[in-house]
């Protein structure tokens, strides 16, 4: 299995399709909000089968994306917010709690612009960064890849948007 995880596009929406037609085949495109209006738009952009997951981002305004979702993807339980609800920009400890509450696998968040990724407590807790403003050191934009192995296996790879 095959996932693209995105974030914070903001309308910069060729950045996003380019990334699509590079990564293709994939079988899941993970939006983590603030893509300002082109939600209705990205499902155009992606191939056939592919499935679609988007959030609500603090500055999705007239969207009715929901504010959060639970998703299964493979063997593992993932939660997807945009993290602005979980104060992801004062630490992760929040969403990490609100994770381990729940008996997930994964929580992915954007909003802070920047890339992430650790495990606590046995949860991998992760952020692709930005699409269109990255904020951190060398200000690259980026995107993850996760992918599972023959055995089931998640293994995230950060990736840099190649002007």
């Amino acid at each position: 299995m095959k996932v693209l995880i995105v974030s914070d596009t903001h309308r910069k929406d060729e950045s996003l399709q380019k990334i699509i037609a590079e990564t293709k085949p994939l079988d899941m495109l993970i939006h983590l909000g603030d893509s300002e209006g082109s939600e209705d738009k990205i499902a155009d952009w992606i191939p056939a089968g592919c499935e679609l997951q988007m959030v609500l981002g603090n500055n999705d305004f007239f969207s009715d994306l929901d504010r959060e979702r639970e998703v299964k993807i493979g063997k593992y339980r993932a939660l997807l917010t945009h993290g602005h609800y979980y104060n992801v920009s004062l630490g992760i400890e929040r969403l990490e709690q609100e994770a381990a509450d729940r008996g997930l696998d994964i929580a992915m968040y954007g909003h802070t612009h920047k890339p992430f990724y650790e495990v606590h407590n046995g949860i991998i807790i992760l952020n692709p960064g930005s699409l269109s403003y990255p904020r951190q050191e060398g200000r690259k934009p980026s995107y993850m890849i996760m992918e599972t192995d023959d055995q089931g296996e998640a293994h995230f790879t950060l990736k840099f948007l190649e002007k």
